[in-house]
């Protein structure tokens, strides 16, 4: 759940950081943080 919630904010910030971001870029985004938070999982062992 912990994981969830980083990726959660993060995605949140992206948005409120860059609104004029299209549909695409905000599609790109969330997958490379899921990437970053799949990676994170592995060494912090969530």
């Amino acid at each position: 759940m912990n994981i969830f919630i980083i990726w959660l904010v993060m995605v949140i910030a992206w948005n409120f950081g860059y609104p004029e971001a299209s549909p695409l870029e905000d599609v790109v985004v969330a997958v490379i943080l899921s990437l970053f938070n799949l990676i994170l999982k592995k060494y912090l062992k969530f």
